[in-house]
């Protein structure tokens, strides 16, 4: 199972603001359709031009090729856009007239400000998507009018597999341990760690020096805030804040674990790969990550590799999609459009599994039993039954990943309190928000 330890740069921009490249404004563009949406093929030859990254074309290419099998009318022209260029350059692809039709969406806020992409929402009506993806899949990409607020608004853009972090476990350490099943709550996960911490294991393996103790400071906070109420933070909707019960406790659990030993002394100056290699060789009995790693950890521990959503009663994780957007610009919308609904179907849902991404539909993820790819999707199910997935929060401005890197350094170095941390970054926020 291919995981690609890029994915995890390339679907952490859900939100755009002053940093994206500008585009082109919104009166160089065409209109939005309007009137009843065609669905289907059609009997008309029709090329669309498709632009992607190489690690999310992996799985389109694959997608392109069934669907053209099933419908041969339709030719799709794929091309790749290197990754370090992609974001900075598509703006000024949608606004030429050689725009692509469909593109690979990493940001909304100036494409779509400046009118470059068109709203789906009447495609998404048509063809029912909000019967396919739970509403917190599908809110990642409505965009209020004004371009940075995410959650409300039109759609644009539509989900093609997804990222998923959640908590990895050694079974083997686990059960040398006494820990005999997965927590199943925050409380029986801090016994499973005071656990492990008596057996004389690592209890929480770590990499903070680019600020992944972000990842379980908010699966923390929104577990007990609930995934909706954290999501419109997230998203950037006004009135939200970061100073919620969930986040207070999320960062006085972290203060109290560095304290009681329960993370490594090393923390801030580990990066996270070296924290999965440290992880995969037994130092840790659990670790906070994202399925893009999965597979080296499943290589590297093999059976005793586990995964599941955060402890909470009600699943939720942290996670965004991969998504294809239209072209303002486009004169086959409606095409494109049955192209982007064919994204769920089981051929490209496989396709999305195969290339190391979850697709919405998971009868076509089918792992092989005793891996760690088959605990994943589990979690995965449990994630969608329940509506938890929330974007990263390091996506919430774009400057709040520097933020939260460097905030949750001070907090494990103690030269911060959760009074400090919880200040320091609403206060970023609001420099976006208000």
């Amino acid at each position: 199972m291919k995981i690609s330890r890029v994915l995890a740069g390339a679907v952490l921009v859900a939100l755009c603001g002053t940093a994206c490249a500008p585009g082109a404004s919104s009166d160089t563009t065409a209109a939005e359709p309007s009137g009843p949406v065609k669905k289907g093929a059609g009997d008309e030859k029709v090329t669309l031009k498709l632009v992607s990254t190489p690690e999310s074309g992996a799985a389109v290419k694959s997608v392109i090729k069934a669907f053209e099998a099933k419908y041969p009318q339709v030719t799709i022209d794929y091309e790749d856009n290197n990754v370090d260029d992609y974001n900075k350059a598509l703006n000024l692809s949608l606004a030429s007239d050689q725009a692509p039709d469909i593109a690979l969406l990493n940001s909304v806020g100036t494409t779509v400000k400046d009118g470059l992409v068109i709203d789906l929402s009447r495609y998404a009506e048509a063809y029912d998507w909000d019967k396919t993806y739970p509403s917190t899949q599908l809110n990642q990409w409505r965009v209020a009018k004004d371009g940075s607020t995410l959650g409300t608004g039109g759609l644009y853009a539509a989900p093609a597999g997804f990222s998923l972090v959640g908590v990895y476990y050694n079974k083997a350490k686990a059960a040398e341990a006494g820990i005999t099943t997965p927590p199943a709550t925050l409380e029986e996960f801090e016994a499973a760690l005071a656990k492990a911490k008596k057996a004389g294991e690592l209890p929480l393996q770590l990499g903070n020096q680019q600020g992944h103790a972000s990842f379980p400071i908010q699966l923390i906070g929104q577990s007990a805030d609930g995934a909706e109420a954290a999501a419109r933070w997230t998203f950037g909707q006004k009135g939200a804040t970061f100073d919620t019960p969930g986040n207070r406790t999320a960062a006085d659990k972290l203060i109290a674990w560095k304290k009681k030993g329960y993370l490594p002394s090393g923390a801030n100056g580990t990066d996270l790969q070296t924290a999965v290699d440290k992880f995969t060789k037994g130092q840790g009995v659990y670790f906070v990550d994202g399925n893009w790693d999965a597979e080296k950890i499943g290589d590297k521990l093999g059976k005793d590799a586990g995964f599941i959503a955060f402890p909470s009663p009600k699943a939720t994780a942290i996670g965004t999609s991969v998504a294809y957007a239209i072209s303002s610009k486009s004169r086959h919308a409606d095409t494109a459009a049955f192209f982007l609904d064919f994204l769920h179907s089981p051929e490209a849902s496989a396709a999305e599994f195969k290339a190391g991404f979850l697709p919405a539909d998971l009868t076509a993820a089918k792992p092989q039993d005793g891996t760690v790819m088959k605990d994943i999707v589990a979690a995965w199910g449990r994630v969608n039954d329940d509506n938890g997935l929330v974007g990263f929060n390091n996506n919430a401005t774009a400057t709040m990943n520097d933020k939260l890197t460097a905030t949750t350094q001070e907090l494990l170095a103690g030269r911060t309190s959760t009074d400090g941390f919880v200040k320091a970054v609403q206060d970023e926020w609001s420099k976006t928000h208000g």
